[in-house]
């Protein structure tokens, strides 16, 4: 009885666990046939934020290209939004919604190699986010002077929880314009370059902004507060970068010695990752009510003016409270996420294990080597082990949250085996130039590195990104004689490793079946290298 009842326990365990995912995820995860037969040109995204009523209306102009004959497309919003009317050259087409998905339906096949237009009129009351970024949506905030302080973020979540678009990550918009109304003595900062005010008769204004490159859906964002406004020019890789920052009108001499480190940080990551790639649409931190997001070319920062991350060292080792985690963390991101973005966010490490080892170089850059390898290897703490890395495709499902330690020590312990930090380097700035302004895949990455490296390293990423087990270094000592073999690995895993056998340094080549190593003398100890994100145990 006592065995029958803990066998009930084990599959209520696991059927809790399950993946279950419904018609719904995967019309907004998949390549739907109604979003495969046309290519995303262009938005222009029309809106009026009533900070009163906590609504937003207005309209979505996209343009498209048709690449196959179709006349059913796909563009989502979700509840409690709704499309009002679509229009597509000056007719209004029929539409119907399932779920957050809506289909709008063409009378005739649109031309193809030809761009066209349709128009998207929408309103209602979007989400409120819960705990912004994580629990996306519209941060409804006040500042401390009782002005509207309003905010969205997204990942995740999806950018149509506040506005029409395709919603998925395989296709970025080439180009967009913004134009956000508020009231009058409110700003809206959203992405790229300010282009126009505009002044109304109601005591609002209009706010446009033009981004000149592709960019992700979650990366477009809207940014409403009694902002002011301050700058500097960086002389980068690419020439005279400019970096605009808007914050509320009480922080600004805070923020004016804060912000200091964004020079620093696009210093240190055009070193490592190459130019910054958005030079066309400047540069921009925006205060938010929230902790911060990567919002392409205008990243968001509420982390309260102090090192850390929210003041606080997430390794533990005293190098996390030389940097403020924000600027640092999500300004890594215009590289990884909005240079190089996932195609599905089942891929999510490589935006999150990139820029949250990017933490680490940033250290690097600025206080040297070991304090990069001590602040990564100190996170290494925060690594549940819980669930793969890479999660389910085609269902808008991420994989485990140790995408960023987890995955930033992977790196870390990658780069050990490329040994030549130059070619390293190399590797990553190659990675921004072979993929800049694209959306890719895990593979194209994984091979992507292999091929530079010269090493077949699909074992090493199943390992880690495909895989819950840290690799098990065994090893026993017999006089002069030390035995050594890996457990806890994926078939082929033979990762090299650097030990210590007692003072001297030396390069072993483990793999699932028992190896000898003899030296000339006893051997007294056996130490991991910690750059290796591995683990030993010594068995009699």
């Amino acid at each position: 009885m006592k065995k029958t009842f803990v066998l009930l326990l084990i599959l209520l365990a696991a059927n809790l666990h399950a993946q279950k995912f419904t018609r719904q995820d995967t019309l907004r995860g998949s390549i739907t046939p109604e979003r495969a037969w046309w290519d995303l040109n262009y938005y222009h995204l029309d809106i009026q934020i009533d900070p009163q009523a906590r609504t937003i209306k207005g309209t979505n102009a996209i343009r498209f290209t048709p690449v196959n004959p179709g006349k059913v497309m796909q563009v989502d919003l979700q509840r409690p939004m709704k499309i009002n009317k679509v229009t597509f050259q000056d007719d209004e087409l029929t539409f119907k919604r399932d779920g957050n998905a809506w289909f709008f339906y063409f009378d005739e096949i649109p031309e193809a190699d030809k761009v066209h237009e349709v128009i998207v009129h929408y309103s209602g009351k979007p989400k409120e986010a819960v705990r912004a970024p994580w629990d996306g949506g519209i941060s409804w905030e006040e500042d401390k002077n009782g002005n509207h302080f309003i905010a969205t973020s997204c990942q995740g979540l999806g950018a149509s929880v506040w506005w029409p678009n395709k919603d998925h990550m395989y296709d970025e918009v080439d180009s967009m314009k913004i134009s956000v109304r508020v009231p009058d003595k409110l700003m809206n900062v959203s992405n790229g370059r300010l282009t126009k005010v505009t002044e109304h008769s109601d005591d609002t204004k209009t706010w446009s902004w033009y981004v000149d490159n592709p960019i992700n859906n979650y990366g477009v964002n809207a940014n409403v507060g009694d902002y002011v406004t301050f700058g500097e020019t960086y002389q980068g890789e690419k020439g005279a970068l400019d970096m605009q920052y808007y914050v509320l009108s009480y922080n600004l001499e805070k923020a004016r010695e804060q912000f200091k480190q964004a020079p620093m940080t696009i210093e240190a990551f055009e070193h490592w990752f190459g130019p910054y790639p958005f030079y066309e649409d400047g540069f921009k931190l925006v205060e938010v009510p929230y902790l911060g997001m990567e919002h392409q070319s205008s990243v968001t920062y509420g982390n309260g003016y102090q090192n850390g991350y929210l003041g606080s060292d997430l390794s533990g080792t005293g190098w996390g409270l030389k940097f403020d985690f924000i600027i640092v963390h999500e300004t890594g991101h215009e590289w990884f996420a909005n240079n190089i973005t996932y195609k599905d966010i089942a891929d999510m490490w490589i935006h999150e294990s990139f820029t949250a080892y990017s933490e680490g170089l940033y250290l690097e850059y600025h206080f040297g080597k070991q304090a990069g390898a001590e602040y990564l290897i100190g996170t290494r703490a925060n690594i549940a082990n819980n669930r793969p890395i890479i999660g389910p495709y085609g269902v808008n499902k991420e994989g485990s949250s140790d995408m960023y330690p987890k995955g930033a020590n992977m790196l870390h312990t990658l780069r050990q085996l490329i040994d030549d930090d130059e070619k390293w380097r190399a590797i990553l700035r190659g990675l921004n130039e072979e993929f800049y302004h694209q959306t890719v895949t895990s593979r194209q990455i994984e091979n992507y590195i292999s091929e530079k490296a010269g090493k077949d390293l699909s074992a090493f990423f199943d390992q880690y990104l495909r895989d819950t087990r840290i690799p098990m270094l065994q090893y026993r000592i017999e006089g002069n004689r030390l035995f050594y073999r890996y457990t806890d690995v994926v078939k082929d895993f033979d990762m090299p490793v650097m030990v210590k056998i007692d003072e001297e340094e030396k390069w072993l080549y483990p793999d699932s079946t028992w190896q000898k190593l003899n030296s000339e003398n006893d051997i007294k100890t056996l130490q991991v290298d910690p750059d290796f994100y591995i683990r030993s145990s010594k068995v009699e």
